[in-house]
């Protein structure tokens, strides 16, 4: 999708992309063919040298380039050129980040491999592995999950960011991760009772008790968080899409999901809802 967005260049904005793509000259391959523009002298000038500067950053895989230059609202373009280095990102905490909360679990997902760090394991290293990435994908990490790990564990996390909680408002799906996952069909079986709160609780369930069950069940928790978003992008991309002319020659598959590394206990799960009444 990036190669068909002129929205991003100083002086040419969705209007006047919009006309462009009705004129026919739907990607940066017609403005450098020389196509007849629907433009007036300066601004065609304006939009030449915007496609030959882009050409050049998406060659040279500048994913920052097209973060600070888009909109906020077209930061999902981005994916599809960017996804062989994509870092799904899900954190989970002892609370909303109050002066003693800190992070319990994380879990990165890339498409390919799923690691996780566990705090007083290997919570450290996160920030070393995060960094080979050029894009992250989350569900309100630029609220929550940016901001607490960089307090909590220092890591810059200046990578292009998409939020799908934004993608996915914007398509009218609202009401959390797990409310947009219900809508859009995606089960989580054993999982379907646990959400935030309840991770905290198998935290402290593993800190109190020493049970590693607990903490296989947060994990697998976390990992889910993750894996889900890896489907939740290219829906979401496709739908934004049908908005466009590209609505089926850019459409993305969706991958299937991972086999899992953790498996939730069900009995954890059932011990910890009746010690809280619920």
């Amino acid at each position: 999708m990036l190669q068909n967005t002129f929205c991003h260049i100083p002086g040419i904005g969705s209007k006047t992309e919009r006309d462009l793509w009705s004129a026919g000259c739907r990607s940066w391959r017609a403005i450098t063919d020389g196509k007849r523009l629907p433009l007036s002298p300066g601004k065609a000038e304006l939009l030449q040298r915007g496609v030959r500067e882009s050409t050049a950053h998406l060659a040279g895989g500048n994913c920052d380039y097209f973060y600070q230059h888009l909109a906020s609202n077209q930061h999902w373009r981005m994916f599809p050129d960017f996804e062989h280095s994509v870092a799904y990102v899900d954190i989970e905490t002892t609370g909303l980040g109050g002066p003693r909360d800190y992070i319990t679990t994380i879990v990165l997902y890339d498409g390919r491999s799923i690691r996780h760090y566990v705090h007083g394991d290997n919570l450290a290293d996160f920030a070393g592995d995060i960094a080979r990435y050029r894009l992250l994908v989350t569900y309100n990490g630029k609220t929550f999950d940016v901001p607490f790990i960089r307090g909590d564990l220092g890591a810059p996390m200046d990578q292009a960011h998409i939020d799908l909680r934004y993608v996915l408002g914007s398509l009218g799906y609202r009401g959390g991760l797990k409310g947009c996952e219900r809508q859009l069909g995606l089960g989580r079986n054993e999982l379907a009772g646990v959400d935030g709160y309840f991770a905290v609780l198998l935290w402290r369930d593993f800190r109190r008790r020493g049970n590693e069950r607990a903490l296989e069940t947060l994990l697998a928790y976390n990992v889910l968080d993750v894996v889900n978003l890896a489907t939740l992008m290219p829906l979401a991309y496709n739908m934004k899409i049908r908005q466009t002319p590209f609505a089926h020659s850019h459409k993305l598959p969706v991958p299937a999901p991972p086999p899992l590394p953790f498996t939730p206990d069900r009995d954890t799960i059932e011990r910890i809802k009746r010690e809280h009444g619920w």
